[in-house]
């Protein structure tokens, strides 16, 4: 063992540099903590997004167009790469999870269903209290075409991706559990390497990219009449959101902090590269690499969040399900409609279960939920075009709820789990039989 009181001496050193910081904001420690965030993930994206907004003012057409095509080019990549993702760290997840694996899927996915239903019960009641006042006297116009107004790219090239996200999803269970009941070290050796190389591409290429895509979403987003035109349409509903959603990340960070013992406001903090990133993606899937490094630091095992993190992307939908309650019940109101406490109900726990269809990309959730909205709620054709208008023109708010709560639920299963979801090697189940 070292010696105590170099211990202690190392430790007071670190002390009054920490100190010095505080109070010199010229001492080198202290610009060596500005030069970390300027280096940031979350500094790049934020800059990206605010130059992103203004250079929408300004751009010509054809520069504009230049990052529509550069963003097709990029989205069509994520597109393609995220169900290999989200098969490559779910697969070895689960195998590591050995025969627990049943038992921390079930506990997950309880876990996300019901974060999912809080935030449609929660929002219905917001809808309940505010509405009566804050819509009297609006009324719904014709929808504008989102798609029409947006820049087109000179180019595009389809990137078809090897396999849909919920068979990517299904496939990893199938395999990932086929694993702990066969004992195979080479096969989960391979997996494990699989994994390695994921990781690797989302390091050295997706992460550095991301600031420069969403600058170009930033921009084009900016330069589309249409979306400016929706988005004023339901101002007073896009704040209801954003700050509906801020307070549903706010019970989730408090609830997770009570059970695991972490400081809510450092591990919300620790989450934001993954909200901005978000903001940004409108994907969840998208998004994974950044909210598993994230993940990682609020204290959750490579294991745990191997596992939580693409499940969670695919299956923990609590910002678009608010965002869904709000707007549709919206629309409603300002059609002359109503909706009893039975019918929403009804209709917040069954687009809880339909919503895990989507596949984890802009405007998944959404169209998911269209059956949903003409069965239940009896939506015509021009009151769903003017729904998924209004949620596509804003996506990218319910997105960041939804990866910043899977951060959340990450931290809690990691309690529950005490952050080992390794099982035994093959050769040791094995030897054990014997």
């Amino acid at each position: 063992m070292g010696d105590p009181h170099e211990s202690l001496i190392i430790t007071s050193d670190l002390a009054c540099r920490d100190n010095l910081s505080k109070r010199d904001p010229n001492h080198p420690w202290s610009a060596m903590s500005s030069q970390r965030f300027t280096n940031s993930l979350l500094f790049r994206i934020v800059v990206a997004i605010i130059v992103g907004i203004i250079c929408s003012f300004f751009f010509p057409e054809w520069a504009g167009r230049v990052f529509a095509t550069l963003n097709g080019l990029f989205g069509n990549f994520l597109g393609f790469f995220v169900p290999v993702l989200i098969f490559a760290l779910i697969a070895p997840a689960i195998a590591n999870l050995g025969k627990g694996a049943g038992k921390w899927l079930g506990i997950t996915t309880a876990i996300a269903y019901g974060s999912t239903i809080f935030s449609g019960l929660m929002a219905y009641g917001t809808t309940v209290a505010l509405y009566p006042t804050l819509l009297a006297g609006e009324s719904v116009e014709q929808a504008a075409d989102i798609d029409e107004g947006a820049l087109s790219p000179f180019f595009e090239v389809e990137m078809a991706p090897p396999f849909e996200v919920m068979t990517a999803l299904l496939l990893a269970f199938c395999v990932g559990l086929a694993m702990t009941a066969v004992p195979s070290d080479s096969l989960l050796r391979g997996a494990n390497q699989l994994r390695d190389v994921v990781m690797k591409v989302i390091e050295n290429f997706i992460i550095p990219l991301l600031p420069f895509y969403i600058f170009g979403i930033f921009l084009t987003m900016g330069m589309n009449g249409n979306l400016v035109d929706t988005i004023s349409m339901f101002l007073k509903v896009l704040i209801v959101a954003i700050i509906g959603t801020l307070i549903l990340l706010v019970i989730q960070y408090l609830l997770a902090g009570a059970i695991t013992g972490v400081n809510p406001l450092k591990a919300f903090k620790n989450m934001l590269p993954a909200y901005a990133t978000a903001l940004g993606t409108s994907s969840s899937a998208a998004t994974i690499p950044v909210t598993y490094k994230s993940s990682l630091k609020n204290g959750v095992t490579e294991s745990v969040a191997g596992f939580v993190v693409p499940l969670c992307a695919t299956i923990h939908l609590a910002g678009s399900m608010m965002k869904i309650v709000l707007f549709a019940f919206a629309v409603m109101y300002m059609s002359g409609e109503s909706v009893s406490a039975g019918l929403a109900v009804g209709f917040v726990l069954m687009l809880g279960i339909t919503m895990i269809a989507a596949p984890g990309v802009p405007g998944g959730a959404i169209m998911a939920a269209v059956g949903l909205l003409t069965t239940m709620l009896g939506f015509t054709d021009e009151q769903v075009a003017l729904m998924i208008a209004a949620y596509i023109a804003i996506d990218s708010f319910g997105t960041a709820a939804n990866v910043t709560g899977d951060g959340a639920i990450a931290m809690v299963v990691n309690k529950f789990a005490r952050g080992n979801l390794k099982a035994p090697s093959a050769s040791q189940r094995s030897a054990s039989t014997l």
